[in-house]
C-alpha cells in the first residue's frame, strides 16, 4: 500500500491523470522533498516492473485510481519504501494490477488456493506463480528471485 500511496500522490496533488518521468521525480524529490532523486527514480522503476504505472508515449499513466488512495495530511513515505519488496509480493502487486483487483482480495485468493486445494502444503511463493499463470501476468522476470526465496539460496 505504501508504494501504491506513493506513487498516486503526484497525480492526486498535482491532479492531473498523466505524467512525464521528470515531473514525477521532481514532485517527489524536490517538491515534496520526500527523497533524493536517485531515489525516486528507482522508486518509479520499482512502480513500473510492479505494474503500478504504465510508460506510454514517454507519459506515465496510473495502471490504478489515484483518487481511491488515502494519503493523510502530513503524509511522507518511511524508509521501508526503500527496501526490496519479496518477489512473491511484486507478483501479487501485478496480479492486483492486471485484474484490477485490491491486494487484499488476490492475497485471500492466494490462501484459499494454498488451504483449499494443497492442504497448506504450498509455499506463497508457488502458489502466486500459479495465479500468475492463470491471469496470464508476466512472472518470468521474478522468478529465479522467487526460486531463491523457496529453497533459501
Amino acid at each position: 500500500m505504501t508504494l501504491e500511496r506513493v506513487i498516486a500522490a503526484p497525480f492526486r496533488l498535482m491532479r492531473k491523470e498523466r505524467l512525464q518521468r521528470n515531473d514525477f521525480i521532481y514532485f517527489l524529490a524536490l517538491d515534496r522533498r520526500w527523497m533524493s532523486r536517485d531515489q525516486a527514480g528507482m522508486i518509479l522503476e520499482r512502480a513500473l516492473q510492479a505494474g503500478l504505472l504504465e510508460d506510454r508515449d514517454h507519459w506515465l499513466y496510473p495502471k490504478f485510481d489515484p483518487s481511491s488512495i488515502e494519503i493523510p495530511l502530513g503524509y511522507r513515505p518511511g524508509a521501508e519504501l526503500f527496501t526490496p519488496e519479496e518477489p512473491y509480493q511484486v507478483l501479487l502487486q501485478r496480479i492486483a494490477s492486471a485484474t484490477k483487483r485490491p491486494i487484499q482480495e488476490v492475497t485471500a485468493e492466494l490462501n484459499e488456493l494454498i488451504h483449499t486445494h494443497f492442504d497448506g502444503h504450498l509455499r506463497a511463493e508457488a502458489g502466486v506463480v500459479i495465479l500468475a499463470k492463470k491471469y496470464r501476468v508476466p512472472y518470468l522476470d521474478l522468478l529465479d528471485r522467487l526460486k531463491s526465496a523457496v529453497t533459501g539460496g
